[in-house]
């Protein structure tokens, strides 16, 4: 083979590249590519210059070539982002930067109005520059708030050492890998040197043993490809001249060499880590990476970090700081941080932010002209008088007043009010066994309209179960009692499931109580065992009784025979002989079958097929997998119907034809991976909030429509689609074999079930699903999953599930939220919470929104009208930054209902402010501004006081404007009650008092209220009131509740009047 010296691996025949093309196919492609290119797995080890049992040659230089050519055995962690980088990315929201744009302004002109004298300003007591100061103060208080929240999210769940590693296999007994986690397929699959000889990392070895030659660690493995694809990673591949440069560690494998599947487990075990919040729950798990769990072996290492299997997943997923030259992307690191896409609620925010920015600078700009104009007229042509430099502090005096109304239309609140409520619903989501990592994906759920859930682990337990039998003659559905059973068909049942099972699998008690047992082992094999546990005995007694050392005989399952046997001694020269396997293959080696009385009664061909199609092909059908029972016994003498008379002389155990045959039948087993008996209603509860759930699985398409029956997904009489990946790709691909948008847009909305997925099918779903535009409402997409397979979909989707106990690191590393019960109920309360965050901070905006308008109207008109505002500067500022804080503390903190699963989800397109909201914001401000405008021009009449309509500016504060101030305080306090509701609800006090935080802070606010009015004086321009003053100010808030029902009630009338809801057009 030739090849450039300067390619890396060209000195031994075979270059990283390669092996890592080698390992990307499955089945019989891998096999192909590896008899066309390399003859054989011996050809590999030959170009990579390693011995088939001996390894590599134990020379120091070589081993270093070796690393420096391959990589190294670790994939290195990313560095994670600095506390002050998250200020610095808290710093760029918009909302923000006008705030602070404006507050700079602020203080640069309150310069020029301090030397203002001759304006008569003197008298305010409160510095001119106040404002700006406190508004920069608010900005700081945000930033460091949200980066401190980001931070703390960040360092819940740090990512450990693995060592991953991806090999052929060289030679393997009875070998049978797990490969669920890598490519979400329940079945076990055997492997072989001839038929298909690719080992994975991130996949777990059930059975048998074998030697292999590896040919991916670290993060060029499959488990590292993935890491690297989740950012988790401080490097990525390295092809292109120049490789990682890494440390190994002290137990790392060498590269490429011969391994037994044992050493591998070994380095696993040292190489395991812990997530704080899950220590107990990961003190015998391994890393990502291949794990042994029966039996020992040899393989030559072929791949190592980036070059495995893992370790190109893990890039794919972004989760390295290093290029394909092995050197830090900085620059590619920047452009995906700025493509990176804004939450839902972000990018409405954002929208909103601009509108209201424009919308302030609008008015801001028509108060300067309007008060310039008003001075020019008035002073160069009515009056006559010449232009004077002293007019220069008049004109900046009036462009203050232009940024005062700017500020004061900037919802300064609003930011804080997105951060309290984000902070709270994460430390209460935890409660409910939601650890966020990523705070927006806390509101996003809020939104979802879809969930693609997996299957195994997620919608289903993981851990097989029997769930039905066939004993005796008869058909259980519920499974039977060991005193229903016949006394001996049930000891012979209890007996060869204990026996006949590899003693390896077992089912131990949870280390948490109240958790299921723990199966270690052989999936099925712990469903027999556990349904033992169900008859109410204990295998392990009778294991103890039968050593494996006593056995007589054992036929290990294999894929020819599909049935493990044990012989078993009875003593006085007895034999007994227990046979598990597949089904029909056991039922035909049957010649006897027990009966409802324990009796044995012959068993015809007839019978057979009878029994194959009345229970086999029923179980089957309803996506179980069944499993048949059956013993055999050989006697000295006196046999008995269904005995063999052995005498003095042993069977030949060797001919296993002769002796496997004309067996008794116990039973038929139906196991299955059952779903989870939470699941159904939680879809139910989904699907009554209008969130579609669809399975995404690599089971067959018949297990996956009997689980997407059970769960729910699929009602009795559903048109929707049931998928396989090849059906699913012919549906959505062209002529050119690309994925057509438009031709997905025919598929996806019937979609329910996707079947013989893999990972790049998730992927196109979700992308797709996100991408389409076929619905007005843009597709908000959850996905869930637990096995490295699902991480790429985990890190496209806009919010991402992790199961905390039975997920991959992998997939926790690409999820937005780990769920650290595994349980889909608690996807539901995400739900919750992600809509009450969004109904929560929509609260605060319908409120805020309105203190903003009634607020410029009242400035802007008062301005225009009077050359000045009845809301002072300090006024304002109470009004604008501490009162908003406190309702954004009160409105954002309010507790999720089950009312919020009623309606449907808004979607990515629906706009923040909703019609109702528009109407409840316009509504309240008219009616706030006619009030204040009433006190204004007549209160003086109203209240019988003095009028401080036109008293001059160097005066003191005049009860007439505190009126007007303390009338709007009281509107706008009791308003915050109203603003509560935002979907038109009458009942605005409802669930109040299990707030206890809003009523607190109202009452706190009240009583700030009474102090700045009747104690304030010149710092707040007050005037103290008295009680009948007072209590003018609480009727006319009082009367903002009242004027809510009477707009609620206008337009329900009107809504039913017309039959349909009535929709304003009104979007940010």
């Amino acid at each position: 083979m030739s090849a450039s010296n300067n390619v890396p691996g060209s000195q031994y025949g075979v270059s990283p590249q390669q092996l890592r093309e080698l390992m990307e196919l499955r089945g019989a492609d891998a096999l192909q590519r590896l008899q066309e290119e390399y003859e054989s797995v011996e050809g590999v080890c030959q170009r990579l210059r390693t011995h088939s049992t001996e390894g590599v040659a134990n020379s120091t230089d070589d081993l270093l070539r070796r690393r420096e050519v391959f990589g190294a055995n670790e994939i290195p962690p990313k560095s994670p982002k600095s506390f002050l980088r998250l200020i610095w990315e808290a710093l760029k929201d918009t909302t923000l930067i006008i705030l602070q744009v404006a507050a700079v302004v602020s203080i640069c002109l309150s310069f020029f109005h301090a030397e203002d004298s001759f304006m008569g300003e003197e008298q305010e007591q409160a510095p001119p520059w106040i404002e700006g100061v406190a508004i920069l103060a608010a900005v700081v208080v945000v930033v460091f708030v949200t980066a401190f929240n980001d931070y703390s999210s960040l360092s819940q769940i740090k990512y450990g050492d693995m060592l991953p590693a991806d090999g052929l296999l060289i030679q393997g007994s009875d070998l049978k890998v797990d490969e669920s986690s890598l490519t979400g397929e329940s079945d076990h699959v055997t492997k072989t040197p001839v038929t298909d000889p690719m080992l994975f990392s991130g996949t777990t070895v059930m059975e048998g043993s074998g030697r292999m030659v590896v040919t991916a660690v670290g993060v060029n493995s499959q488990a590292g490809i993935i890491m690297t694809l989740l950012g988790a990673t401080a490097i990525q591949i390295g092809y292109a001249g120049k490789s990682p440069s890494c440390s190994a560690y002290p137990h790392a494998l060498t590269y490429p060499h011969i391994h037994t599947i044992e050493s591998i487990r070994q380095d696993y075990i040292w190489a395991s880590y812990r997530l704080p919040w899950l220590r107990k729950a990961y003190a015998s798990k391994k890393c990502e990476g291949t794990t042994v769990m029966e039996g020992s072996g040899r393989m030559v290492v072929t791949a190592v970090g980036v070059n495995s299997q893992a370790g190109i997943i893990m890039t794919l997923l972004g989760a390295t700081d290093k290029g394909k030259d092995g050197t830090k992307g900085k620059d590619k690191e920047k452009k995906q941080e700025e493509k990176t896409e804004k939450s839902v609620l972000q990018q409405k925010l954002s929208r909103l932010a601009i509108q209201i920015g424009y919308a302030g600078k609008t008015i801001a700009i028509l108060t300067i002209i309007i008060l310039v104009v008003k001075f020019s007229v008035k002073t160069y042509v009515m009056d006559g008088l010449p232009f004077s430099i002293r007019h220069m502090n008049t004109f900046v005096h009036h462009f203050i007043i232009g940024v005062t109304v700017l500020v004061v239309a900037v919802p300064e609140g609003l930011p804080l009010a997105v951060t309290i409520s984000l902070a709270f619903s994460v430390r209460k989501m935890m409660k409910d066994n939601n650890l966020v990592r990523h705070l927006d994906a806390c509101e996003t759920m809020g939104n979802a309209t879809t969930i693609c859930s997996d299957k195994t682990g997620t919608l289903t337990t993981n851990r097989m179960t029997v769930v039905a039998a066939h004993i005796g003659g008869q058909t259980y559905k519920t499974l039977p009692t060991y005193e229903v059973l016949p006394a001996n068909l049930a000891e012979l049942l209890v007996l060869g499931i204990s026996v006949n099972t590899n003693y390896t699998s077992k089912v131990v008690p949870s280390e948490v109580p109240g958790d299921l047992p723990k199966q270690i082992g052989n999936k099925t094999e712990c469903a027999l065992l556990g349904f033992v546990g169900e008859l109410g005995k204990n295998y392990q007694t009778i294991r103890n009784h039968y050593p494996e050392e006593k056995f007589v005989k054992v036929y290990t399952f294999n894929s020819a025979r599909k049935s493990m046997t044990t012989v078993i001694s009875l003593g006085v020269g007895g034999f007994r002989l227990f046979t598990k396997g597949a089904s029909e293959i056991v039922v035909k080696k049957c010649a006897y079958v027990l009966n409802e009385k324990g009796e044995v009664e012959t068993l015809s061909v007839e019978d057979q097929k009878k029994i194959e199609v009345d229970v086999i092909d029923r179980l089957a059908s309803e996506g179980l997998r069944t499993i048949g029972l059956a013993y055999k016994d050989f006697v000295p003498y006196h046999a008995e119907l269904s005995q063999v008379e052995i005498g003095s002389s042993p069977p030949d155990w060797d001919d296993m034809d002769e002796t496997v045959t004309n067996l008794t039948l116990l039973a038929i087993l139906g196991v299955e991976d059952p779903v989870r008996p939470e699941v159904p209603e939680a879809i139910h509860l989904c699907q009554r909030a209008g969130i579609t759930v669809r399975m995404v699985t690599g089971d067959n398409i018949n297990t996956a429509r009997s689980i997407a029956t059970k769960c729910g997904i699929l009602a009795p009489n559903d048109t929707g689609f049931v998928l396989d990946s090849k059906e699913f790709n012919q549906k959505i691909r062209d002529e050119k074999g690309e994925v057509s948008q438009e031709m997905f847009d025919q598929v996806w909305p019937r979609l329910r079930v996707l079947a013989r997925s893999s990972p790049q099918d998730k992927y196109i779903l979700v992308k797709g699903l996100i991408a389409s535009k076929a619905t007005p409402t843009r597709q908000v997409v959850a996905v869930t999953g637990d096995g490295t397979n699902d991480g790429p979909a985990l890190k496209m989707a806009d919010v991402g599930f992790a199961m905390g106990i039975t997920g991959t690191d992998v997939a926790k590393e690409a999820c937005d939220i780990v769920l650290t019960d595994d349980n889909f109920t608690s996807i539901v309360k995400a739900v919750m919470w992600g809509r009450n965050v969004y109904d929560s901070i929509a609260k605060f905006l319908q409120f805020q929104l309105t203190v903003n308008v009634v607020a410029v109207t009242i400035a802007f008109v008062s301005i225009c009208i009077i050359s000045d505002t009845p809301l002072k500067t300090v006024q304002m500022l109470w009004v604008n930054l501490i009162m908003d804080t406190l309702a954004s503390l009160a409105l954002a903190t309010e507790p999720p209902s089950r009312s919020l699963l009623h309606r449907q989800p808004y979607g990515r397109t629906k706009a923040l402010v909703s019609g109702v909201m528009l109407r409840n914001i316009l509504g309240q401000a008219v009616f706030m501004i006619l009030v204040i405008f009433l006190l204004l021009f007549y209160g003086h009449i109203l209240v019988d006081i003095e009028d401080g309509l036109y008293a001059e500016l160097g005066e003191p504060p005049s009860q007439h404007f505190t009126l007007v101030f303390n009338t709007f305080v009281m509107m706008t306090l009791f308003n915050e009650v109203n603003a509560r509701k935002i979907h038109g609800e009458h009942n605005v006090f409802e669930g109040i008092t299990k707030n206890p935080l809003f009523y607190c802070i109202w009452f706190v606010t009240f009583g700030a209220q009474v102090v700045i009015v009747q104690l304030g004086g010149l710092a707040f321009s007050t005037s103290a009131l008295n009680l009948e003053q007072w209590l003018w100010s609480i009727f006319f808030g009082i009367m903002t509740l009242l004027w809510s029902q009477v707009v609620n009630s206008i337009f329900s009338a009107i809504h039913y009047g017309k039959g349909r809801s009535l929709q304003v057009v009104f979007k940010f």
